[in-house]
């Protein structure tokens, strides 16, 4: 695992200068690969590449990079792991490639010297980013994953094209002077995140997943997609569309369990110490307990618990480490830790980023560190097989939406209660069967039934700020992508539209940050592109089954651990940020939320209505408001470090 970057600025052919700028960029990621360090620069083109190194696998001077091919012709920087290298090595070797060291690179880039670049790329199973130079044709390709598990970002600055691992390789490039891209902002505030190709600057973009990238010698750049989730469903259709088969479900789970065992243990390739993320829920559960049958001895588990019991996974996941036999390791977390790390939060992302589970999965990941170099993820299970809780009751309540004239009527009704209200109005449900937050549920739910589309009720169910024009004047917001025309349930067209969106863009925008702060490699067998593929060929009704969501990751999971210490509730990686908000991070928040602040971007008089009304307990607005603070909170970091002359080069976020 490791960190890129590099320009092409045309005219500049002082190769001092040229290292220099790209030293520069690379030392400002220097917590993505702080084992080595290297550039290569070809002047006649004004090329400069550069790389930080986390050393994983061939530890030796031979998986240095950059690193050129055998014929002199490719040159090559890369950030991720390729776990097909060790059966496409033999067949490199046949045809007389005699390889230097065991590294990954090596394979990759002597695959993409025999066999070309797209045909290389889809023999590549992994996760991955790469800058790659045509020393022939003076064209530069940038290559990022199927999933989008590994960032690259690029962009212009006048006349030179950059590019790099995250926004601050970028911004550490002479006299790259970035504007806000209010466009970016909007659909922000809206989901969270900065939707892809977006950036919060800008002259800079996100590259999509599965995307090829040239910028030619003449300066045109071109894109084009080597896999694309839209071609899997399509080609999975006739079997995902049947009704399926009982009499065939042993089968299914056999072929399921035997894709996982390779995924796995393909993962668990290291020369450094492996370990895994351990939440107790199912999908980490089960990538830990395949990983231990695959261990000749205890794994390394890592959990993190919290003080208020609602939000406490950890004695779970003891629980699991204990029935599987793990070396676990837990802490309990105080409220003064996870406040500590809020500061850190926007010099990490770069960009605007309110899920905020990014601080216990930063917290986990600084856990780790301290005991291995990768870890082991069981994200993507969700949006994969079906696990979130939309996909459970999104059908029935779209259908109820569609087929009943009223529901304006019901969601206003339900508007006149508060939400407090609703928390005590729901004290006659069983606790089991009681969604947390009852109240702000109800709530989120009424803005639902006012959906006139499946695309809007999606919509309703996944913004933050559901209007970011109520506090964003000029609002421009992205519209998603529209739902795939090959799916007719709706639950299927959620999933598709979460894989790729809110996934490269949330999930795994979260644990890259999160894990490389700290110099840690995270890798995540669930998204295996093979995995993808088999389980959009299986019908609906073998993933999610009545309302359990994953279900034959549950199945192949008991063969591991007691059914009881699994099936509860969903809880995900939540944290008391509501309660917070009253409490111990009120002045913070105030500081960031006062009018003056505000009024530079927004409209403070909404977003002072939705804080004052959090205050008083009326309603939880935490989300709309994380939004807002974790944007100030950048804004305010990104204005102070653009006043430092020089690029930080310390190890940014790594325990020390």
């Amino acid at each position: 695992m490791c960190g890129i970057a590099g320009f092409i600025t045309p005219g500049l052919t002082n190769a001092m200068t040229l290292l220099r700028y790209v030293s520069d960029m690379t030392g400002a990621i220097i917590h993505r690969g702080p084992d080595d360090e290297g550039a290569w620069v070809d002047d006649s083109a004004g090329l400069a590449l550069g790389h930080r190194r986390l050393s994983i696998q061939d530890l030796s001077p031979a998986g240095h990079q950059p690193m050129t091919s055998q014929c002199g012709r490719w040159v090559i920087i890369y950030n991720g792991e390729t776990y097909s290298a060790p059966e496409l090595r033999p067949l490199l070797e046949a045809r007389g490639i005699v390889f230097r060291g065991h590294s990954d690179t090596e394979v990759m880039v002597e695959a993409i010297a025999a066999w070309g670049l797209e045909a290389a790329v889809k023999q590549f199973i992994g996760m991955f980013a790469f800058a790659l130079w045509d020393r022939k044709d003076h064209n530069l390709y940038l290559v990022r994953d199927r999933l989008g598990i590994k960032p690259l970002y690029w962009g212009n600055s006048g006349s030179t094209f950059l590019f790099g691992s995250e926004l601050k390789a970028l911004c550490a490039y002479p006299n790259f002077h970035p504007k806000l891209n209010h466009q970016a902002l909007a659909g922000y505030l809206k989901h969270a995140y900065v939707p892809t190709p977006l950036s919060i600057y800008e002259q800079v973009q996100k590259l999509p997943p599965a995307t090829i990238l040239c910028r030619s010698v003449d300066g045109q750049i071109t894109q084009k997609t080597f896999w694309a989730l839209e071609e899997v469903i399509t080609q999975g259709l006739p079997s995902a569309t049947r009704q399926f088969d009982h009499a065939l479900e042993e089968e299914a789970l056999t072929h399921l369990e035997e894709l996982l065992n390779d995924a796995v243990s393909r993962r668990m390739m290291s020369d450094v110490p492996l370990g895994s993320f351990l939440s107790g829920g199912v999908d980490s559960s089960l990538v830990t307990a395949i990983a231990q049958r695959h261990s000749a001895r205890p794994i390394q588990t890592f959990t993190i618990g919290f003080e208020e019991k609602d939000y406490n996974e950890a004695p779970y996941a003891r629980a699991i480490a204990d029935h599987l036999g793990t070396d676990h390791t837990a802490l309990l977390v105080t409220p003064h830790q996870m406040l500590d790390v809020i500061p850190l939060l926007p010099r990490l992302y770069d960009e605007p980023f309110a899920d905020s589970s990014q601080i216990p999965t930063f917290l986990v990941s600084q856990l780790a560190r301290q005991s291995v170099t990768v870890a082991l993820s069981g994200d993507g299970g969700d949006e994969v097989f079906g696990g979130y809780s939309r996909y459970l009751v999104g059908n029935t309540l779209w259908k109820i939406i569609r087929n009943t004239p009223f529901c304006g009527n019901m969601a206003a009704f339900i508007k006149t209660i508060p939400p407090r209200g609703w928390d005590l109005l729901g004290a006659i449900i069983p606790v089991s069967k009681r969604p947390r937050k009852f109240g702000h549920k109800m709530h989120k739910l009424a803005r639902s039934l006012s959906a006139k589309t499946p695309e809007a009720f999606y919509e309703s169910l996944i913004s933050y700020w559901a209007e970011p024009s109520e506090a964003l004047p000029h609002n421009d917001a992205p519209n998603l992508p529209p739902f795939s025309s090959h799916l007719s349930d709706f639950v299927s067209q959620m999933q598709a539209l979460d894989t790729t969106t809110y996934l490269p863009d949330d999930i795994l925008t979260k644990v890259d940050r999160a894990s490389m702060g700290v110099s840690l490699e995270a890798r995540i067998p669930l998204l295996d592109h093979r995995v993808v593929e088999w389980a959009w060929a299986q019908p609906h009704s073998f993933k999610i089954q009545g309302k359990i969501g994953k279900w034959p990751l549950r199945q192949l999971l008991y063969k591991h651990v007691p059914q009881e210490l699994i099936d509860r509730p969903k809880s995900g990686f939540a944290i008391p940020i509501d309660i917070w908000l009253r409490g111990p991070l009120r002045d913070w928040a105030e500081d960031l939320l006062k009018p003056s602040t505000l009024r530079d971007t927004f409209d403070p008089k909404p977003i002072r209505r939705l804080w004052e009304s959090h205050l008083a307990g009326h309603a939880d607005h935490k989300d709309p408001l994380w939004a807002i603070l974790m944007f100030e909170a950048w804004r305010r970091e990104t204005q102070t470090q653009h006043q430092k002359p020089e690029v930080r080069k310390d190890k940014l976020f790594a325990i020390r």
